[in-house]
């Protein structure tokens, strides 16, 4: 019995260092909560050659978890939680169909980009699904993981013409929502870079392939 609350002890300090202290009802001097706006911090070089086709890009999808403005984190393997008092301005999710969006647009990877929801017709569509977005705090000042699956699908024929997982890892500067944030805006443009050079590896004329 001891060593059970021992340990729910334990992770109860854990759980303080990274969500803040817990304040009781009415308690004057809770922290306030901070609120952080996801951000792509650059581009990477337009593409040289411009693919001719419409590109439809649909909002990105994420597993039920990550569908919240709470920011994730995990102190260990198969676990998550979320910080108290700090929050995503928007879903992770939904920013970053946004910033994917303006980054395909801004650098003419294809001729015209548009949203799914948008009415243009489209000849390919690019349907992304957030899988993880997290903070791995099982050690200070821990990482960031992400990880988003890509699909790219030909409208007209129904083929499938490619698909790509894509993760990335990186370290947070302080151990603390603020520097997991930092972290994140870093590896969401590392993404972004990412996803835009598997774009460009697709056939830009002829047949479409699997």
């Amino acid at each position: 019995m001891r060593a059970n609350i021992k340990n729910y002890l334990i992770a109860g300090m854990l759980a303080l260092s990274l969500g803040g202290c817990i304040s009781l009802a009415g308690n004057k001097n809770a922290p306030e909560i901070t609120t952080y706006v996801l951000e792509d911090p650059g581009h990477a070089t337009p593409a040289a050659t411009v693919n001719p086709r419409t590109l439809l890009v649909l909002d990105t999808t994420t597993d039920a978890f990550y569908n919240t403005d709470s920011i994730a984190f995990s102190r260990a393997p198969g676990t998550r939680g979320l910080y108290q008092y700090a929050r995503w301005a928007d879903r992770p999710g939904k920013r970053l169909s946004e910033l994917l969006l303006t980054r395909l647009d801004a650098d003419r990877i294809f001729a015209t980009v548009a949203s799914g929801g948008s009415g243009v017709k489209g000849d390919w569509v690019l349907d992304t699904r957030l899988l993880a977005f997290y903070h791995q705090a099982s050690a200070a000042p821990g990482s960031v993981h992400v990880e988003l699956r890509a699909e790219v699908m030909d409208l007209r024929s129904r083929v499938l013409v490619a698909r790509k997982l894509f993760i990335q890892e990186l370290p947070a500067p302080t151990y603390n929502a603020a520097g997991a944030v930092a972290a994140f805006n870093i590896a969401t443009g590392k993404l972004l870079d990412d996803i835009e050079a598997w774009l460009q590896t697709l056939p830009a004329t002829g047949a479409d392939r699997r």
